[in-house]
């Protein structure tokens, strides 16, 4: 394939400098218009916590917090997020130990296989800093989109729950 001395790049093969601020600090890379910010994430940028489940936005296992919402990072371009502040599961923890989400997980027994919890934390953590679950039955709805395959589903409500009538949401 050739190139033109203008365009390194063959056609079709540009990358874009990007910068994004992920749990606290600068990365920039190199990237392709098509990828993915869960694949920038995982294979550009050695943050494996995100997990990919369906790559199609059904299972919420690569949800993170984009900018304060949480987003499913499998159905965004991380070329589109370029600039914006992320938090993934390794920025949850806080500088004194495990964030109270962390800990309510484990005291509710919140996961079994833990293929999905990095996805439900950032959910989790996304649904109390929005303020709008007001009681079980929100969290319920807001946390659907989040699946659990293994049933820790009542432990997942639970552990919220307790962070949200205990107001350790932070």
């Amino acid at each position: 394939m050739e190139t033109d001395p203008q365009h390194p790049h063959p056609q079709g093969m540009e990358t874009h400098l990007i910068t994004l601020k992920i749990n606290g600090k600068q990365h920039s890379t190199n990237i392709r218009p098509w990828v993915s910010l869960l694949d920038c994430l995982r294979d550009h940028l050695d943050l494996t916590g995100t997990k990919k489940g369906c790559d199609h936005g059904q299972c919420g296992a690569c949800t993170v917090i984009c900018d304060g919402k949480r987003i499913l990072s499998c159905l965004s371009l991380a070329v589109m997020k370029d600039g914006a502040e992320i938090t993934t599961v390794e920025g949850i923890a806080t500088k004194n130990g495990l964030h109270p989400l962390q800990q309510a997980f484990i005291d509710h027994d919140a996961f079994q296989c833990g293929y999905c919890t990095p996805g439900q934390l950032c959910s989790a953590l996304g649904l109390l800093s929005e303020g709008r679950a007001s009681s079980r039955e929100e969290v319920k709805e807001l946390m659907s989109g989040n699946l659990c395959r293994c049933g820790a589903n009542v432990g997942i409500i639970d552990a919220i729950m307790q962070v949200k009538d205990g107001g350790s949401d932070e």
